[in-house]
């Protein structure tokens, strides 16, 4: 399915093989961390240099030599990195960055090889920015009665900015439903029970799909619809005296909007090497090369049963003729010879 640079932020939330070259061009406020070369794609191109782009929202890999081969892993997705001592087509025995993903119902084993002798910093990299992204999730997930507030203050996030501060807004959850505040910043919006602030949502604009105002039996209510991928709740408010309600909306709407436009994912890193100048325009090479042709694709990366914490009786191996040893049991609709026919260099 096409993916709009303005829809729905699907970059830290997906794993993708073969991408098309709009799919690697950066989403507004996505920003490079880092770029690594050359990086060899172990597991899927053993064999082939690479360049891996680190932002603040993915890692990026594709083949020097034919950029069309090329993968997409969202920061989102990484359940695990560490170190494994791999057989690299290009530097024999090393040490390689190991990464576990996850993205539907399948696991994927990543290991990307630094062919610079002695040099981890892909390794740092990864993990570093993977941390920054994993410490600054308010300002992406919808969070329900969380310790967002505390004696009436909202507990700041680095890079956010009260815009508005509303009193006597109705949260509409209940039948006779709650007095409370909403608190609309740079980058959320934020409502608590005046009688009880651990009752409270916060809601980042990246969560929020829409914002308006409907009937209710309460009257007109601001309604905010939550994506799917962030729940799909439907949130109703009302406000005393109800005139607020549409000066409120035509707010919200325009703080949305900007950003939209201009987004704050929160992820922020200081390096101790010097950081690389922005590299938007080796990006941007890349569309003269031509669009994939499927020469990876995401059976190469599926991970093992081991990694995938299968019960131990699903483990047993196999002998097989073909071979002539024993093996893991190969998923449905898969042979060896398929598997030994698979091409993944140029």
């Amino acid at each position: 399915m096409p993916k709009s640079k303005i829809s729905a932020v699907w970059e830290d939330r997906e794993v993708l093989f073969d991408l098309p070259f709009s799919y690697l061009k950066l989403r507004p406020g996505e920003k490079i961390f880092d770029r690594i070369e050359p990086i060899e794609d172990t597991k899927g191109n053993s064999g082939t240099k690479g360049r891996m782009v680190v932002t603040n929202l993915r890692i990026i890999w594709h083949s020097l030599a034919s950029p069309r081969i090329n993968l997409s892993i969202g920061l989102n997705c990484i359940l695990s990195t560490s170190t494994k001592i791999v057989n690299s087509g290009l530097r024999g025995t090393t040490q390689a960055l190991y990464v576990l993903a996850a993205y539907k119902t399948s696991r994927y084993e990543f290991i990307f090889t630094n062919l610079s002798p002695n040099s981890i910093r892909h390794y740092t990299s990864v993990v570093g920015v993977h941390k920054a992204y994993a410490n600054s999730r308010m300002y992406r997930d919808l969070k329900l009665r969380g310790a967002i507030v505390h004696n009436k203050q909202l507990r700041m996030l680095p890079l956010e900015k009260i815009s508005l501060n509303e009193h006597s807004i109705w949260n509409l959850s209940t039948d006779s439903g709650n007095l409370g505040t909403m608190l609309v910043t740079n980058v959320r919006v934020v409502w608590y029970a005046d009688v009880n602030e651990a009752f409270n949502v916060s809601m980042p604009y990246i969560t929020i799909e829409s914002v308006s105002v409907r009937d209710s039996k309460f009257g007109e209510a601001l309604v905010f619809v939550v994506r799917p991928t962030s729940g799909g709740y439907v949130l109703g408010f009302r406000a005393d005296p109800p005139n607020r309600l549409r000066p409120l909306l035509a707010e919200l709407q325009a703080l949305h909007q900007a950003y939209s436009e201009r987004p704050v994912f929160g992820v922020e890193m200081t390096w101790d090497h010097e950081c690389p100048k922005s590299i938007t325009d080796d990006i941007d090479e890349l569309e003269e090369i031509g669009e994939p042709r499927g020469e990876m694709g995401p059976n190469l990366y599926l991970a093992s049963q081991l990694a995938q914490n299968k019960p131990e009786g699903e483990l047993q191996p196999m002998y097989s003729s073909y071979l002539g040893l024993a093996i893991e049991p190969l998923k449905e609709g898969f042979t060896l010879k398929s598997l030994f026919e698979v091409q993944s260099t140029s």
